[in-house]
């Protein structure tokens, strides 16, 4: 199937690659500007105030303005830091946001790779992220930083567990990890949300803290830790943490989307009518609309809720939201067996 890759030359594979990754980093850009203007909107108006509203109409050009300012920042590299890991970081931590990208079926057609583990896949990736916040935190030489990548770090990797837990009774229940499978699993409103509510509100918590996001902002917080594990880095290498955070932003809420809630599907397609192109964009339409509906979820959350202690966090991820998840896969196991 694949033996046409081998003839190619490495200039063709070249721009193979460019050409496969360009469309979706022109994608991810203008979102990133978008979701940093929805943010400041909500925030704006859940606080009784307007937000932005110099820069263009109702301020829609200010985040415009602030990553031309970003860009033009000087890139400084203290004299002391490990300057090979300092610099590789914020590639890693953005790569691992960007490569989840991958396996999200926005679409029964549209979707970058058919990968029958697509939900392993994008856990796995998505991991990267903490070796690069940690090699970021280390190769800083600052001690604020250290603290900030050691807190997210051990945040995530508790958090993920119980999300790991979450996923496995979803995949039990649905008896695939591939995406797409899970998907055709709930046509017409047949919604995994109905069957696995408590494993729904397992993943939702998590992925406010693997995205660390207030009330799980214990990574950043600018009281105790003067912006935590990025402290000491400038110009866009800061661009890419902070695209990054969108970026799983985004990610967790196409995942969400797409396990709980139907994904791409349009509820009785065929009695609507829909087929072919007309159905592909509606199902594309119908996933944003729900992706979008989380990230406001996600912006809600972050300004309603106070930021935990690190010992809550902590007690919240191994004492409650772990025992949950393994008792939901036993519900959900004896359920499929004996029901």
């Amino acid at each position: 199937m694949y033996d046409w890759l081998y003839n190619l030359t490495g200039s063709e594979i070249l721009a193979m690659f460019v050409v496969s990754l360009l469309p979706l980093f022109v994608f991810i850009l203008p979102f990133a500007l978008f979701a940093v203007l929805m943010e400041r909107k909500v925030s704006a108006h859940m606080q009784d105030r307007l937000g932005p509203m110099r820069t263009g109409w109702h301020g829609w050009i200010q985040t415009i303005a602030d990553i031309l300012k970003l860009i033009q920042k000087e890139d400084i590299v203290a004299k002391d830091n490990d300057k090979l890991l300092f610099n590789l970081a914020p590639i890693i931590v953005f790569t691992g946001s960007y490569a989840a990208f991958a396996a999200i079926p926005f679409t029964s057609i549209f979707i970058g790779t058919e990968v029958d583990l697509g939900i392993f896949y994008i856990i796995a990736v998505t991991g990267i992220v903490v070796a690069g916040i940690l090699m970021a935190g280390w190769a800083s030489n600052n001690k604020y930083a250290l603290y900030g990548s050691i807190r997210a770090a051990s945040q995530m990797i508790s958090y993920e567990l119980a999300m790991g837990m979450a996923i496995v009774a979803l995949i039990m229940y649905n008896n695939s990890l591939n995406l797409n499978d899970i998907v055709e699993h709930q046509k017409n409103f047949n919604w995994n949300i109905i069957y696995q509510p408590i494993g729904f509100l397992i993943f939702m918590t998590t992925a406010l803290a693997e995205c660390n996001r207030a009330p799980f902002d214990l990574p950043e917080c600018e009281s105790e830790l003067i912006g935590g594990y990025h402290t000491e880095y400038s110009s866009m290498k800061l661009g890419f943490y902070l695209f990054a955070e969108y970026i799983n932003m985004f990610v967790s809420s196409a995942v969400i989307s797409t396990l709980y809630f139907g994904g791409y599907d349009v509820p009785f397609a065929d009695k609507l009518g829909l087929t072919g192109n007309a159905l592909t964009l509606v199902g594309t339409a119908f996933l944003f609309s729900k992706i979008l509906f989380f990230i406001f979820f996600f912006m809600w959350i972050r300004w309603t809720l106070p930021r935990f202690r690190y010992d809550q966090l902590m007690n919240l991820g191994w004492k409650i939201l772990v025992p949950l998840a393994i008792l939901n896969m036993l519900i959900t196991g004896f359920i499929i067996t004996y029901l």
